[in-house]
């Protein structure tokens, strides 16, 4: 018997088309002056569009944050770069049209016991409404309950330009 065989388990990626959340790309920079418009250079002349952008400063570096509109093709350019990148999961969430959009993210994500570690909008409004990008401690729970209490997420093929 070989391995696999008479299995009826099928064989999946951890990613398929519409995967419920979005990549984030962490890169680190020298704080230098102009290092930051080096890598948003690198996406001239593609596709690929910044859609969030979130920078840490410190002294002597920077960490920079980036959701790109297409992801795969972005990452490409990052590592021909020669950068060094961390790829993350974030959740992005719709905000509703309510005078406090945020804090009802939040409740609901406390209600969860769910962390938010980082946050940030998006630069452009998939689906035309402001939407948040969220890196939390645990991304089913959060995706379950922000699904269950009527929120819409934002998937990675919202943030593709439309054609």
């Amino acid at each position: 018997m070989s391995i696999g065989e008479g299995v009826d388990t099928p064989y999946v990626t951890a990613r398929g088309r519409g995967f419920p959340t979005i990549r984030q790309f962490t890169v680190f920079l020298e704080n230098r002056v102009g290092q930051l418009m080096e890598v948003i250079r690198r996406f001239e002349g593609s596709k690929v569009r910044i859609v969030a952008l979130s920078i840490n400063d410190a002294t002597e570096c920077a960490f920079v944050r980036f959701l790109l509109s297409h992801p795969e093709q972005g990452r490409e350019i990052l590592e021909r770069a020669g950068l060094a990148i961390i790829e993350s999961e974030l959740i992005g969430v719709e905000l509703p049209q309510t005078n406090q959009p945020l804090l009802e993210v939040c409740t609901a994500l406390l209600q969860a016991e769910v962390n938010i570690v980082q946050a940030y909008p998006l630069l452009i409004r998939p689906h035309g409404k402001p939407a948040v990008a969220l890196m939390v401690d645990n991304l089913d729970m959060a995706m379950a309950t922000l699904n269950n209490k009527g929120f819409s997420m934002i998937h990675e093929v919202d943030l593709a330009d439309e054609d």
